[in-house]
C-alpha cells in the first residue's frame, strides 16, 4: 500500500506519499480500505515530533477515517466485509488502507458519504466523553466552548444543542461566529474583542460547564467564568501546557477542573475507547443518522497535498474539519 511517510520532523514539507508495508487485522480488529482521512491538530503535533502514538499503534499520522471493511480478524461478529465505517484509530489513518479495533468502528449512515463520515469519529469521541460522559451537561445549563470554529467546535455546538443546554462560543471573527449561530450558538464572542468571563456572567451566573483548547493561557479566567459546581474541561494546550491554578477560586465555586485525551486512553476497560465508542453509537448516532447532527467540512484535499492540509488547518482560517481524500468514495 501507499501511506504518508515522515522523512524526521519538521512542517508540512516532511510528509511525503511513499510505499508502506500492508497492515495485518489481529485479533479483534479489522482491516479498513480508507475512504478518507480527517486531519486533527495532533496530527500537526505528531508531524512536528511533539506527540508521538502510543506503544504498538502506527507510526504513520491519522486518528481517524472512514472506508470500507475489506478483512475480518479472528473473533470478529458484528461487522461483516463490505461494510461502510468510520474508525476511531490511535494512528495510522493517512494510509490506503489501516486495521482497527472492531471496538472502535462505527456505522457510516445512509446518506452520508464517507468523505464527510471521515470528520466524525475524534470529534464525536470527544465531544462526547467530555461534555457528557465527563462533565455530565444536560439541559438548561451553559456551556462556553472555545475555539467554536473548529471541528470540535462545531460538533459541540450541535450536540450540546440536542441536549437542551445553552451554548456560548469564543471565535477570532464576525463570520466565525456568525456560522456558529446558525449551528445553534446563542452566545457569540469574540475573543479578539471581547472578554468571555463577563460575558458568561452577563448571561448567567457562569458556565456550568466550558470546553477548554487553551489550556494554560485561559487556566485563571476560565477558574473566573464556572458557575457555582461547575466544571472545566481541558482538552488542549493551544496556549501552553503549564499555568498558576487558583485553588481558592476554584474551592469557592466548589468546581472541578478535568484534563483528557482520547488518543492515548485504553483500548478496553473502564473510560477506554471501546466504551466511548460505545455510548457515541448508543445516544449520538442516531442524531446522526437523521442529520440532526452534521458533519461541518471546510475542505477535503487528496491525500497527496497532506501538507497542504496540514498548512490550511495551522492557518487558523478553517471552519470545521479538514478532510483528506484516499480514493474515490
Amino acid at each position: 500500500m501507499r501511506a504518508i511517510k515522515l522523512n524526521g520532523f519538521g512542517g508540512p514539507e516532511v510528509m511525503a506519499w511513499a510505499d508502506a508495508p500492508d497492515p495485518v487485522p489481529g485479533h479483534g480488529e479489522v482491516l479498513i480500505e480508507v475512504a478518507a482521512a480527517g486531519v486533527n491538530r495532533a496530527d500537526l503535533l505528531q508531524r512536528q515530533g511533539n506527540y508521538p502514538p502510543p506503544k504498538g499503534a502506527s507510526e504513520v499520522i491519522g486518528l481517524e477515517c472512514s472506508g470500507i471493511i475489506a478483512e475480518l480478524g479472528d473473533g470478529v461478529r458484528d461487522w461483516q466485509v463490505g461494510d461502510r465505517v468510520c474508525a476511531l484509530l490511535s494512528g495510522g489513518g493517512y494510509a490506503e488502507k489501516v486495521v482497527a479495533p472492531a471496538s472502535q468502528l462505527l456505522p457510516v449512515p445512509d446518506g452520508l458519504d464517507l468523505g464527510a463520515a471521515a470528520g466524525l469519529p475524534e470529534v464525536a469521541a470527544t465531544v462526547w466523553s467530555n461534555l457528557v460522559m465527563t462533565a455530565g451537561l444536560r439541559a438548561g445549563q451553559l456551556v462556553l466552548i472555545h475555539g467554536g470554529g473548529s471541528g470540535i467546535g462545531t460538533h459541540a455546538i450541535q450536540v450540546a444543542r440536542s441536549l437542551g443546554a445553552r451554548v456560548a462560543v469564543t471565535a477570532g471573527s464576525t463570520e466565525k461566529l456568525r456560522r456558529c449561530a446558525e449551528l445553534g450558538a446563542q452566545v457569540l464572542i469574540n475573543y479578539r474583542d471581547d472578554d468571555f468571563v463577563a460575558a458568561v456572567h452577563a448571561e448567567d451566573s457562569g458556565a456550568d460547564v466550558i470546553l477548554d483548547n487553551m489550556g494554560a493561557a485561559y487556566l485563571a479566567r476560565n477558574i473566573d467564568a464556572l458557575a457555582n459546581f461547575g466544571h472545566l474541561v481541558v482538552i488542549g494546550m493551544q496556549g501552553g501546557a503549564t499555568g498558576e491554578l487558583n485553588l481558592g477560586a476554584l474551592l469557592r465555586k466548589w468546581g472541578t477542573v478535568h484534563a483528557t485525551n482520547v488518543r492515548n486512553r485504553p483500548a478496553t476497560g473502564h473510560g477506554s475507547k471501546a466504551a466511548i465508542i460505545a455510548e457515541v453509537h448508543r445516544h449520538l448516532w442516531p442524531l446522526v443518522a437523521d442529520g440532526t447532527i452534521a458533519p461541518v467540512i471546510h475542505a477535503e484535499l487528496p491525500i497527496t497535498e497532506a501538507g497542504e492540509a496540514h498548512r490550511l488547518l495551522e492557518s487558523g482560517d478553517t471552519f470545521g474539519k479538514v478532510v483528506l481524500q484516499v480514493r474515490d468514495s
